[in-house]
């Protein structure tokens, strides 16, 4: 069968790859066109745009490139055209792919989502639109599957989560050969993970640098996102003592004592591999004021909104600053707070359920594309 998958993030681009190793599995015949990042492509296929090229985040910064994502918009309605795939496969972002929902499902394509938008924190009245647009809806955190059927009457499918069988499936490292071949010394390692996207790097990663010289007994290393050139990174690190770790975030996050991670899917994995850590945000000024008014979560960690209490610290904005930095990382390093941090990293993973993700999301698309 042939399969167009939409991904516009590097966490999309993660678990897409995934989805699309277990769909070789089920579907040996299986042919992709995508659009997404290097590891979706590393499975074979055509990549038709790199999701570095997609990624704007905030209201400010959406507003002010919507002329590239309307044209980004017209040109995948032809490319799906051309490709006339038999399973369309939305892989979450939102903002775009509902846009391409919507049009697919008026020209009769079977549309699967994997990856729920995050409407139980904003725009809920997305539901409309995906209750219209959606065929099939694979969920991947456990309070979605009630939001959606019990509140929404709209049936979708939980699978768990597919970081657990990221992380399960990764190849263990050797952490001495580890550290010489990134030139680390023996201190305690800090991980520094400030995002993927250039704009969020920026705010965050000076920041989380301005600390560094108050733990002289900790080396802070700077996980490098796929997204960006290992150049772009050197303008944050003149005159400092910091190494740069490029596309091994896991392998870094496994050999780390603590962590300081920027909001988003990373905070996940950083707990599923059992790091302390501090979670961070600072974003557009205009576009942090907008967020406020139309979020309805009292957390911005997926940590924190799946346990429904505040098991990592988060600092937001303008908390977001050098003083409470050093007192919140001086306390994960502390073996009282870090054992209890431990526990609820597991009370965490037993909630999210096993492995199999990929899998059986894989098998539920076949199976209804088979159908057709």
């Amino acid at each position: 069968m042939k399969y167009y998958i939409i991904a516009g993030e590097a966490s999309g681009d993660l678990h897409a790859a995934n989805l699309m190793k277990a769909l070789k599995k089920v579907d040996p015949d299986a042919s992709f066109r995508f659009w997404g990042g290097d590891l979706m492509e590393a499975q074979g296929g055509t990549l038709v745009k790199h999701y570095r090229d997609l990624a704007f985040m905030g209201f400010a910064e959406v507003l002010m490139n919507l002329r590239t994502i309307l044209r980004n918009i017209d040109f995948c309605k032809k490319d799906i055209s051309s490709y006339e795939p038999d399973a369309l496969i939305f892989i979450d972002y939102p903002g775009f792919n509902l846009r391409i929902a919507r049009w697919a499902k008026e020209k009769g394509y079977t549309t699967h989502f994997y990856i729920s938008p995050q409407i139980w924190a904003w725009k809920e009245n997305r539901i409309k639109a995906i209750k219209r647009d959606v065929d099939h809806m694979y969920v991947i955190l456990p309070f979605e599957k009630e939001f959606y059927e019990e509140k929404h009457q709209f049936k979708v499918h939980f699978v768990g989560h597919p970081l657990i069988d990221a992380i399960a499936n990764r190849t263990p490292i050797d952490e001495d050969n580890f550290k010489r071949e990134q030139q680390l010394d023996e201190r305690p390692v800090i991980a520094l993970l400030p995002g993927s996207r250039k704009q969020e790097i920026s705010k965050m990663l000076s920041i989380m640098l301005s600390i560094t010289k108050d733990f002289p007994d900790h080396q802070f290393v700077i996980a490098g996102a796929p997204s960006q050139e290992e150049e772009f990174y050197h303008g944050f690190m003149e005159d400092k003592n910091i190494r740069l770790v490029m596309n091994r975030t896991y392998d870094l996050l496994s050999i780390s004592t603590a962590a300081l991670v920027t909001s988003g899917t990373a905070t996940l994995e950083t707990a599923l591999l059992k790091v302390p850590e501090v979670v961070c945000y600072k974003g557009n000024p205009i576009s942090y004021e907008i967020a406020k008014r139309v979020i309805k979560l009292n957390y911005i960690s997926l940590v924190n909104l799946i346990m429904n209490r505040e098991v990592v610290k988060e600092l937001i904005q303008r908390e977001l600053n050098p003083r409470n930095l050093k007192r919140e990382l001086s306390k994960i390093l502390e073996p009282a707070h870090r054992e209890q941090m431990f526990q609820d990293y597991y009370q965490l993973e037993a909630k999210l359920g096993g492995e199999g993700a990929s899998l059986k999301t894989a098998e539920l698309i076949w199976k209804y594309s088979s159908q057709n």
